[in-house]
């Protein structure tokens, strides 16, 4: 079986990181960024927020999504 990993306070750089990206997306739809640059900033942001809660639902013993 395999060990857990630990929990993620909101503190650690893996939270903080999916914050910021989702403050960068936000901050480039209201400035008016061409909608492709959006669009990377919106999959960015996605993608770390899922990695997150998929580490997180491994944490507490529940399946996460797929690892690659």
């Amino acid at each position: 079986m395999k060990c857990k990993p630990p929990i993620l306070y909101p503190d650690h750089p893996m939270y903080t990181n999916a914050v910021d990206a989702m403050k960068r997306y936000h901050e480039a739809q209201a400035s008016g960024e061409p909608a492709e640059e959006v669009e990377r900033l919106r999959l960015i942001a996605e993608s770390q927020f899922l990695a997150v809660n998929d580490y997180q639902l491994r944490a507490l013993g529940r399946p996460g999504g797929s690892v690659h």
